[in-house]
């Protein structure tokens, strides 16, 4: 048998789903961008999806819905110094896509006199280059729908017997199989075919009048056949102890204290408050706490965060960002040193630096901006026991729930789902109702003791920016941060 390169089969997927069905070939795809291509124009692109996804859920034993839905469209772009031209269609027809591409270049020539004046570009056709961060398959087809409410059912009675005071039980399987092809004015035409999927769980534990809840889950960009009764075991326990320990939480201490953030999801903080920050259309206008500070001190020595796209498997992880450029593995923060941004090609154009692979979109019915897949911290070499005791008091948290984050400032306000006040380095009980608050930049610079034990997230991040959600992943080691501020109920 001959294999087939991963970057070609990705085309011919997409090419077989989103053109030949509607008559098209790259002979349109060129024949739009040239129309597009008009005196003033800086870049343009065209950015062609079919998505098909389904989704299950389980409450009180049984199943309460079940969903199934295919959606596919283009979205056309075109750039003019800062501004942006854009129009899309869900028809995939000769006729919607030259209408698309006509209104887009209207569009642009309204604002053609703010632009720098570039004339027609003659380009070489040419293809992404190869890579296979993961399968090509269809990630609904790997179960069959008996076989994913069966899955769902084994869940809720391994749930329900691990305790007796687990009353409740909410379980949750997605599967989405999104195929992207991009065509730019450079000649540059790439493809991926991305599968998705995800288990949610959530418990609620009684005992007398008090009710706690309990979250677990995972997922990533494979089959569903990935969850077998080991993983399924895992979440489950999860779930239960965490509800379980909450059920004996007592309120959360308030003050300026020591904080130690556990491995993996806690890393959500470093997302939301520092992640952020450093991608650059915030950076470019100047509105970051992080704007002209590359190569400044921005947190503690031997802080290094990266933003990784290139992680096999993760939820997070691209062969290609949503404008076909590669994905990378991007060093943003080394040694507590600022390095770089994160960044699409509109704001590198502009800022005079090159695209970082972070060009991301919700859909074909949005812009690409600036956003993060994979980011999380490098481990340390200090053990975690070793950095829970080295604390007299304070607080020591290992899941986060909701958060607000200010760009601007890097102020952030994050709340607990689970967390322990630590006393004379042992954690002595579970606390509830911690929220951790400061600023992003100022909480790097806390950081005096980074654990060995660098874990990233089980695969559950969705990231919101402007209206647009994109799936992600975080990770970090355990970390000691020294008077960080907790509000706290007691």
């Amino acid at each position: 048998m001959i294999a087939v390169e991963p970057t070609l089969a990705r085309l011919a997927t997409a090419r077989a789903l989103l053109l030949e069905p509607y008559g098209l070939d790259e002979t349109h795809l060129r024949r739009a961008l040239s129309a597009i291509m008009a005196p003033g124009v800086d870049d343009a692109d065209l950015y062609f999806q079919y998505t098909r996804s389904e989704g299950w859920s389980l409450e009180e034993g049984i199943v309460k819905t079940g969903s199934f839905s295919i959606d596919q469209g283009v979205g056309v772009r075109a750039v003019s110094g800062d501004k942006t031209a854009f129009a899309y269609s869900d028809d995939l027809s000769w006729a919607a896509l030259r209408e698309a591409a006509e209104s887009v270049r209207a569009i642009g020539r309204q604002g053609g006199a703010q632009c720098a004046r570039v004339g027609r570009r003659r380009t070489r056709p040419s293809v992404a280059p190869s890579r296979q961060l993961y399968g090509g398959h269809d990630p609904i087809a790997t179960l069959e729908s008996a076989a994913k409410v069966a899955l769902l059912e084994r869940v809720e009675k391994m749930a329900r017997a691990r305790d007796p005071r687990i009353v409740q039980v909410m379980a949750g399987l997605a599967a989405e199989y999104d195929v992207v092809l991009v065509a730019r004015a450079d000649g540059v035409l790439a493809a991926d075919v991305r599968p998705l999927v995800r288990l949610s769980l959530t418990v609620i534990a009684q005992q007398g009048e008090r009710r706690e809840v309990g979250t677990s889950g995972g997922g990533g960009r494979f089959g569903l056949d990935r969850f077998d009764d080991a993983l399924l075991a895992r979440y489950v326990d999860e779930a239960v102890q965490a509800a379980l320990t909450n059920l004996e939480s007592r309120p959360a201490p308030a003050g300026e204290m020591t904080v130690v953030l556990g491995p993996g999801w806690p890393g959500v903080l470093l997302h939301e408050a520092v992640g952020h920050g450093l991608e650059g259309d915030f950076n470019r206008k100047g509105s970051s706490a992080f704007a002209g500070r590359i190569g400044e001190r921005v947190a503690a020595k031997g802080v290094t965060v990266l933003d990784d796209g290139t992680l096999e498997g993760r939820r997070g992880s691209l062969n290609m960002d949503d404008e076909g450029n590669a994905s990378q593995r991007n060093v943003l923060i080394e040694d507590g040193i600022l390095r770089g941004y994160l960044q699409d090609r509109l704001n590198a154009r502009l800022m005079g630096v090159a695209p970082t692979g972070n060009g991301r979109r919700e859909s074909y019915a949005h812009l690409p901006m600036p956003r993060m897949t994979n980011t999380y911290m490098l481990a340390g070499e200090h053990d975690p026991q070793e950095i829970i005791a080295s604390v007299r008091r304070g607080l020591y948290a290992t899941q986060f729930g909701g958060g607000q984050v200010d760009i601007t400032s890097g102020k952030f306000v994050f709340s607990a789902s689970s967390a322990w006040w630590v006393e004379n380095g042992r954690p002595v009980y579970p606390v509830k109702g911690a929220t951790l608050i400061g600023s992003g930049p100022e909480a790097l610079k806390r950081v005096v003791l980074i654990g060995r034990d660098l874990a990233l997230d089980s695969g559950i991040g969705t990231c919101g920016k402007e209206g647009q959600s994109v799936p992600v992943g975080v990770g970090q080691p355990t970390l000691r941060l020294d008077g960080l501020t907790v509000g706290g109920t007691a």
